[in-house]
């Protein structure tokens, strides 16, 4: 089975005093070129935000931006009307189009935020921005699979402008099968919460593994896990 296993101690750091961010895939000053993302998914960043600090405003272009909470409160306002706070089991998709001005900065001034951005280039470019979000807090099985994002015509609540389905398995002492939805692409797990045996491959948190040709594949965890499962296009 084609697999590219990404070890969570290999992933690029940048600390800035304010920010501590471990990168999965090339972005900003760390480069590496054997890491710039799998098939379509470009980013994922790992953010942890000091009290009361954050990104200021800067531009997006044609890219499926995803904001995914793990502790914390995100503060995100945008240029085309949203100013919003979201916390953890809250999802957001921010999809840029055309352009697209935001900030993101930790809402509280006493606690860390602790987030997951996540950038999954776009099937069209040059549509119109468009932002939305989704609270799971009520819909993550305590076992199974959730889808939270799809394309068009996909049962998920939020879409994407892409054939990608981003879905969180949690598992509690059992198994489970992730099936694709589309033949031509491939899977991305990323633990948040481990550790995980994924194809056959023990895996803890924040480590990944991507998946390129199985059709379906099998998930187990002897405790509690959470699993970040990202479908995307592999050309």
């Amino acid at each position: 089975m084609p697999q590219v296993l990404h070890k969570a101690n290999g992933r690029g750091i940048a600390n800035h005093g304010w920010l501590a961010s471990c990168h999965s895939f090339s972005f900003s000053d760390y480069y590496n070129p054997e890491m710039m993302g799998f098939g379509a998914l470009r980013v994922i960043n790992d953010d942890v935000v000091a009290p009361g600090r954050g990104f200021p405003e800067h531009p997006h272009q044609n890219m499926e931006i995803i904001s995914i909470p793990l502790s914390g409160a995100l503060e995100h306002e945008d240029s085309i009307g949203h100013k919003q706070i979201l916390h953890r089991d809250d999802v957001q998709l921010l999809s840029a189009g055309t352009g697209i001005m935001h900030s993101e900065y930790n809402a509280s001034y006493e606690d860390t935020l602790s987030f997951l951005q996540i950038w999954i280039q776009p099937k069209a470019q040059d549509l119109t921005p468009h932002y939305d979000q989704h609270d799971f807090s009520n819909e993550f099985p305590d076992h199974g699979l959730l889808a939270m994002i799809g394309p068009v015509g996909f049962d998920a609540p939020l879409l994407i402008n892409q054939d990608a389905v981003v879905s969180m398995a949690c598992l509690d002492g059992d198994d489970l099968v992730y099936a694709k939805h589309f033949s031509q692409n491939g899977v991305y797990f990323f633990v948040i919460d481990g550790p995980a045996l994924i194809a056959g491959q023990l895996l803890r948190s924040r480590d990944a593994l991507g998946v390129i040709e199985e059709d379906t594949v099998l998930l187990s965890a002897e405790g509690q896990s959470r699993i970040l499962c990202l479908e995307v296009p592999l050309s």
